[in-house]
């Protein structure tokens, strides 16, 4: 497996993981991965290379490329919140950018982490054969989000104060508009609980851990297991 930087655009640098065995006569599905608040971390990169071992090529791309996380996160949550903006832009650049390449199916998913959860629900109207939204909020119109939406996986903690009833409200919505979809919440997790290793540095990683948002290595085992099902059905051939 290849984990590569990459120009996107002129403005927007990624990373793309790609399995050894991809190539014109392996064309592999593709998936677009939005990471968390923190940019494209250690954390991140983990993540990428652990999807792209399943057997995906993998795109991320740096929503922070235009002047680092403190310049662009206020934008790129303003995006999130309004459902447009640059930051939707720049994954629907990565987006193209897997499709176009000649080892690439036609079949594509979006997965995200915490603010990239977020954007993966928010994307699976727009496009995508599936969507994996991990511990992402919910928006204030979750039906119109809905509305046209490809099926979704999606994983949230229990003791994830900050998205409490979102696993119960996202199920209700899905099954409103007979959506295929596999939502479930692990009660002995908090946010963040898919990541390999505390995310956020030493200062953030420290608040973060008090607080909950810390890993868990099996309920992580068992989202994974479960996206891995889900996208095989949804992205196979």
């Amino acid at each position: 497996m290849q984990l590569i930087d990459v120009q996107i655009t002129p403005e927007l640098r990624g990373v793309i993981a790609v399995p050894d065995n991809a190539g014109a006569t392996n064309r592999l599905p593709s998936v677009v991965m939005v990471h968390e608040v923190f940019g494209i971390d250690d954390a991140m990169r983990a993540q990428i290379t652990r999807l792209a071992d399943a057997g995906y090529i993998v795109i991320m791309p740096d929503l922070f490329s235009r002047g680092g996380m403190r310049k662009c996160l206020t934008a790129t949550f303003k995006a999130l919140a309004n459902g447009e903006g640059q930051a939707f832009d720049d994954v629907e650049a990565a987006k193209q950018f897997l499709l176009e390449r000649p080892d690439t199916t036609d079949k594509i998913g979006v997965i995200g982490f915490c603010m990239g959860g977020g954007f993966a629900l928010l994307l699976a109207n727009r496009g995508y054969d599936a969507s994996a939204v991990n511990y992402g909020m919910m928006p204030k119109d979750l039906d119109t989000v809905l509305a046209g939406a490809c099926p979704i996986v999606g994983s949230f903690g229990g003791r994830d104060n900050q998205l409490k009833g979102a696993a119960a409200k996202l199920e209700a919505g899905l099954s409103a508009k007979v959506i295929a979809h596999d939502i479930k919440e692990y009660p002995d997790s908090g946010h963040a609980f898919m990541n390999p290793k505390q995310a956020g540095g030493p200062f953030f990683g420290t608040l973060l851990r008090v607080s909950g948002a810390k890993p868990n290595p099996a309920d992580a085992a068992d989202a994974w297991s479960r996206i891995e099902t889900f996208f095989g059905k949804h992205l196979a051939h």
